[in-house]
């Protein structure tokens, strides 16, 4: 099914920028609603463009039950379980925005999600409990949009979601949830009305209008009966972690086991507000002309690091009110008290070489932060 040029573009104008991305990368669609494959997924956090034209496949029934029929348990997940699927999978616009939360969020939160899912506190989780989700992310995309054509809107809800939405309440809204909020945030709040809610009533209804996906059945089996633990789920979100990371490595290792500083600055610059990065590069070449190289260990403790920058910009502000400068050995100190990773005295000496753009061997605390949340959030602030 290859959508007419005009009307793709005439949803585009009532789409946020993820719901637009979105579209611009699923490459399925089943009953009206569209999907990405695994591979899909991977594409759109790792490329700016899709790589193939725009295009979406109907799937039919028969083609459906296949695919899923083909997904592994949660048990024989790895960190290559989406370039594995490749084609071989579904994967709905609620759990696009779940996996993108996945990639930001450090290990510590891992057991906070866990808990946010698991309402009944039996330290499982099961299938209606994680089909609350799709209604807090409904939810939270209904409050943000565009005021226009109510039947483009409901196009659009039918396509990301798969059925037809009423916009009034399933979560009592109040004044205070007007302001914009990250999806994990919201998803922190809504969890914790979801017993006093009829959203946990509702997920019956919900699961019954939703097609299974790749996700679901990974997690609950085929039949949707089976119940996720704490260490599966762990698992599974490391992982994902882990496999995009690397991907974004092997892209500029070209087999070898580094990648060199200026492929890393690339990688950190990108998805950010940096307009002019040559200058960024320019510099670090300036100031590292012996090539030594960034292995992936020290690539992957980086972006741990990253996950929890919101505790390492405390830590930061520390030696901001004791007027004290931040160098290299103060830098390290900090990511290490606030976060527990250790980067290597090469890795904070490369990260110094890009950012310290005026060239005092001390990080502009501000300027490293507001660029940094840009990236972790691979531009989606």
């Amino acid at each position: 099914v290859t959508e007419n040029r005009s009307d793709l573009e005439d949803l585009h104008l009532y789409a946020t920028p993820r719901e637009q991305r979105f579209r611009r990368f699923a490459s399925l669609e089943f009953e009206g609603q569209l999907y990405m494959t695994p591979y899909d997924f991977i594409q759109a956090v790792t490329n700016d463009e899709p790589k193939r034209a725009k295009k979406w496949r109907s799937l039919s029934k028969q083609e459906l039950n296949q695919i899923l029929m083909e997904t592994p348990p949660v048990w024989k997940g790895s960190s290559k379980l989406f370039r594995n699927l490749n084609e071989k999978g579904v994967i709905s616009y609620t759990e696009y925005l779940f996996l993108l939360c996945i990639l930001t969020k450090p290990h510590a939160g891992f057991r906070i999600a866990f808990n946010m899912f698991d309402t009944d506190g039996n330290e499982m989780v099961d299938k209606k409990e994680f089909l609350v989700l799709q209604e807090i992310f409904r939810k939270k995309n209904e409050k943000r949009e565009r005021k226009g054509d109510e039947e483009k809107r409901a196009m659009l809800r039918l396509q990301l979601y798969g059925y037809h939405t009423s916009t009034n309440s399933v979560l009592k809204t109040e004044g205070e949830d007007l302001v914009p909020r990250s999806y994990w945030d919201t998803l922190r709040r809504s969890t914790s009305q979801a017993l006093f809610s009829d959203l946990a009533e509702r997920a019956d209804d919900i699961s019954s209008s939703l097609s299974d996906t790749t996700l679901l059945v990974h997690f609950f089996g085929k039949k949707g009966k089976a119940e996720l633990n704490f260490e599966d789920f762990y698992r599974f979100m490391d992982n994902l972690q882990t496999e995009v990371l690397e991907i974004e490595f092997l892209s500029y290792s070209n087999g070898m086991n580094t990648i060199s500083e200026e492929d890393f600055a690339h990688i950190l610059l990108r998805y950010t507000n940096v307009e002019n990065t040559s200058s960024y590069l320019e510099n670090m070449r300036c100031r590292i002309p012996e090539e030594k190289g960034i292995t992936f260990d020290e690539f992957r403790s980086f972006f741990q690091f990253l996950n929890n920058l919101e505790d390492f910009a405390i830590a930061m502000q520390m030696y901001n009110f004791a007027s004290r400068s931040i160098g290299q050995d103060e830098f390290k100190r900090a990511v290490y008290v606030a976060t527990g990773v250790k980067l290597s005295p090469h890795l904070v000496n490369t990260v110094f070489k890009i950012f310290d753009v005026d060239r005092d061997d001390q990080l502009s605390y501000k300027e490293f932060i507001g660029i940094m949340k840009d990236r972790l959030n691979r531009g989606f602030r």
